[in-house]
């Protein structure tokens, strides 16, 4: 049976400072306690029970490249937090899918397993996995992953700011220049004019 839970009190009560987390998990016991310590943590959540289905949430179904994951209510996805062993379609496959998305490879991914085998992991992290978590997960790792987030997010609108910083200005008018008809010069030893 798939489900696909938007948490319809969150949206309406939305806040532009929230995250959005896309969870992914097949155990509906675990899909209940990661949406209720995203939701204590102050997450908007969506959650899903399997990989197609969140690919289909994040308009990415059939392999398209897609900017679904903001679907006009404002609710872009901050973070996908996935299962790693879910009939289908693993974590690990979701994962590679959505960093091999232009639209998408952005959104961190965090991997969630109950099996501590450090080749998954490092297979996860070397794929593009901002973290690897081992079940079940805590209230201080979604806390944790919330600051990083939060840190991630304000390097990158300080970065922007300063790269927006350092373009020139350039006036408007330029009123030396207004009335001029300058043509190229005929040839190479005619001198060019001087504009102001």
């Amino acid at each position: 049976m798939e489900t696909m839970n938007v948490c319809c009190d969150q949206i309406a009560s939305s806040n532009s400072n929230q995250l959005h987390v896309l969870a992914v998990d097949d155990s509906n016991i675990d899909r209940k306690v990661i949406e209720k310590l995203l939701k204590v943590s102050s997450f908007k959540v969506t959650v899903v029970d399997s990989g197609s289905r969140a690919l289909e949430y994040l308009g990415l179904e059939d392999d398209k490249n897609s900017t679904r994951f903001d679907d006009g209510s404002g609710l872009k996805v901050n973070l996908i937090m996935t299962d790693y062993s879910m009939p289908g379609m693993t974590g690990f496959e979701l994962l590679k899918k959505i960093k091999n998305s232009s639209a998408l490879k952005e959104i961190p991914v965090v991997i969630m397993s109950s099996e501590n085998i450090v080749t998954r992991i490092d297979r996860c992290l070397e794929e593009g996995a901002e973290d690897y978590l081992l079940k079940p997960v805590k209230l201080s790792d979604v806390r944790r992953l919330k600051d990083s987030i939060l840190k991630t997010a304000g390097d990158l609108s300080r970065k922007r700011k300063r790269n927006d910083d350092r373009l020139p200005v350039l006036p408007s008018s330029l009123s030396c220049h207004r009335n001029l008809n300058i043509s190229p010069p005929a040839s190479p030893q005619q001198p060019t004019p001087k504009l102001c």
